[in-house]
């Protein structure tokens, strides 16, 4: 598959929990003083007691004033911004390189931010870029030897705190603890070939309209390969000037979101002109889970408090499982969930993007073979760690949450919503019926590795 680009213009241990809970207390200036303030990240010529004044940039090699500078030793800390995670890239020509992916990281206040980041280095390079758990914002952005490409995104940082209470928080599932979704940084993933950057400028856009996701774990950022989810693709599809902020969790149901403070949470940083996602089946149609009935009231009353915060509900209906006739069809394993969904939709005139009918098409254009290369199928050894084949068929890799999220962004352009102005137009509408050759896909894998055996993932 072709890699498409985003053309914007230049504008100015993996698994150890991070205590910062102070940090959301801190005046913002403050924080953002101590961001800039990092290992060897002193401008030229500047002394202590002079910090930089344009407090969230940095670059790669010696730097201008404007710029704090990185070098290897530039280490991410509770309080100071550097690398992180894994080893350092080599810092040479003006830019932070690496045969290998790399991670940089900066303590920031909860809130939505746009950051452009200069690409390129000595020798030609192909860079993906990911934020927090594998949110993919920068697909493939080719640089030639000694370039420089300028690219522009937006991204959300989420605490776990409510209204900054530490004593008030979502009640996050110990798979949840200690990870990048949740903790009180904004991380960077520069991954591919030769991955490269020179540099990096971050700055606050509270006032950006923000699509709110709320769902289960065929839309949470699956925070360990090779396990993806549409939600976490999607930021990839939108120019800045919009913010995805995914609150979707594995194993959720409407009910559980509620119960588990998760819309509470979202609901006291919505504000007029967002929106809220909303995409729950699979697990409440287990039994003793949710009843048709309570599904529905309880898609009012999401839809009901996005309103009141003057946003826009946007109800989801589940994509389909991997279950084929002998015919080669698709055949409905959600019950009446999604036709529940279709009903209040209409009742309650809100926009529908019917993920479950565009997903039928699909996957059956894919057919039941080639959909094994979409949903988790893998034979044992694929990864490491690995100790048994992976046969699941409600949830994806890259290349079927890539395709979904391809499929959420045709309903937003034939729902005509708002937020189809600010969709990459370098990127061809989708159809379903269509999809892309799955030979054709790639993404570099990010170097988080579950810490055990990846079929003990949890979902549930």
């Amino acid at each position: 598959m072709p890699a498409y680009h985003r053309n914007t213009s230049h504008r100015g241990s993996l698994h150890r929990p991070i205590s910062l809970s102070y940090l959301a207390f801190l005046p913002l200036t403050a924080l953002y003083l101590s961001t800039a303030l990092t290992a060897q990240a002193q401008p030229p010529n500047e002394s202590p007691d002079q910090p930089n004044p344009n407090l969230m940039k940095y670059a790669c090699g010696p730097a201008n004033r404007m710029f704090a500078t990185l070098s290897p030793t530039s280490r991410f800390t509770g309080t100071t911004a550097g690398f992180d995670l894994l080893p350092s890239p080599e810092v040479t020509a003006k830019s932070c390189t690496s045969d290998k992916a790399f991670f940089f990281s900066v303590p920031i206040p909860e809130g939505s931010y746009r950051v452009t980041v200069v690409l390129g280095g000595p020798q030609a390079s192909v860079t993906t870029v990911r934020t927090e758990g594998r949110r993919l914002m920068l697909e493939k952005i080719p640089a030639g030897a000694n370039d420089s490409v300028t690219r522009t995104f937006d991204t959300n940082v989420r605490y776990p705190e409510i209204n900054g209470d530490p004593d008030d928080k979502v009640k996050l599932k110990p798979r949840e603890l200690g990870i990048l979704d949740w903790d009180h940084k904004l991380t960077l993933e520069f991954n591919g070939d030769h991955p490269s950057v020179r540099s990096i400028d971050i700055e606050s856009i509270p006032n950006e309209p923000v699509v709110y996701l709320a769902g289960d774990s065929t839309v949470v950022d699956q925070y360990y390969e090779p396990w993806a989810a549409w939600g976490q693709m999607l930021p990839r599809f939108f120019l800045p000037g919009i913010v995805i902020a995914n609150h979707a969790e594995s194993g959720e149901t409407i009910k559980s979101f509620v119960g588990e403070q998760r819309l509470n949470k979202i609901m006291t940083t919505m504000k007029p002109n967002d929106y809220l996602f909303i995409q729950f089946a699979h697990n409440d149609m287990k039994p003793g889970a949710v009843s048709i009935d309570e599904y529905k009231k309880l898609l009012i009353s999401y839809i009901d408090q996005t309103r009141r915060k003057g946003a826009t509900p946007v109800l989801v209906t589940s994509m389909n499982r991997r279950t084929f006739d002998d015919a080669g069809h698709i055949t409905n394993s959600l019950a009446g969930y999604p036709d529940a969904m279709r009903e209040i939709a209409a009742q309650q005139k809100v926009a529908l993007i019917d993920l479950n009918a565009m997903s039928k098409t699909l996957f059956e254009a894919i057919g039941p073979e080639g959909t094994l290369k979409a949903f988790m199928h893998y034979p044992a050894d694929s990864f490491p760690g690995q100790t048994a084949a992976i046969s699941d068929d409600t949830h994806f890799n890259s290349y079927g949450a890539y395709e979904l999220a391809r499929c959420i962004v045709h309903g937003i352009r034939e729902d005509n919503l708002p937020l189809t102005k600010f969709l990459d137009p370098s990127i061809p509408d989708f159809n379903p019926a269509h999809p892309d050759p799955q030979p054709d896909f790639h993404l570099p894998f990010t170097p988080i590795l579950h810490p055990g055996d990846p079929t003990k993932v949890g979902q549930t």
